[in-house]
């Protein structure tokens, strides 16, 4: 049976959805992945390993010898030998209290040899060559370092052992400090030792 058309609902009209369009100025996503961040904190060529070492040496990291020290200041300052010159090796005998010791005179200002004194005045006084090394650090001494041509001349003179290849010399001025360091330590220690002896005798008494 048909039915009329006045009964039939009218069907609703949907709108399309809606499309965007991209316009034609916009730049296509890019395929490229962006540097990740860590990356990007590299420093750049060749100038890495001295950005590490200067901020740190401004820091004033204790991991660093040198940190804090001011400019141009050597972290291991090691003298140099004396310049291998005809008239800083000639050698003569001097007197130094009472006994001969060798020595040579360089710009000017007359050296003697530190081991042959050692043995000649301080070696009943201390423990070793190695304390008098301590010992001049600590008076702000340092002595000269020989070179190679006098060393062998101390050597052919006996003033060093032969089987030596390294020797330092001493002015007079900084031997007269050195000895009488050596003098007064010795002394203290002597007292110290003499009024421990007393306490004891005491005590026991």
């Amino acid at each position: 049976m048909a039915v009329p058309a006045a009964l039939i609902l009218p069907t609703p009209l949907v709108p399309p959805p809606s499309i965007s369009i991209p316009s034609a100025t916009t730049s296509p996503p890019s395929t490229t992945s962006s540097p990740s961040p860590s990356l990007c904190l590299a420093p750049p060529p060749g100038t890495g390993q001295n950005l590490f070492r200067s901020e740190h040496l401004v820091s004033g990291s204790p991991g660093i010898p040198n940190a804090g020290l001011p400019p141009g200041k050597p972290v291991y300052s090691t003298p140099s030998p004396v310049e291998n010159i005809p008239q800083n090796n000639e050698c003569k005998m001097v007197e130094l209290r009472g006994a001969k010791v060798a020595s040579f005179t360089v710009d000017g200002c007359e050296l003697i040899c530190l081991p042959q004194a050692f043995d000649l005045f301080l070696k009943h006084l201390v423990g070793g060559l190695h304390t008098v090394y301590t010992k001049l650090k600590r008076l702000e001494i340092t002595p000269v370092v020989c070179n190679v041509e006098q060393v062998r001349i101390l050597r052919g003179l006996g003033a060093i052992q032969p089987g030596v290849n390294r020797c330092k010399l001493i002015s007079r001025k900084d031997f007269e400090t050195l000895y009488n360091d050596c003098t007064n330590a010795r002394y203290v220690e002597s007292f110290v030792r003499r009024v421990g002896l007393n306490v004891c005798t005491d005590s026991r008494a």
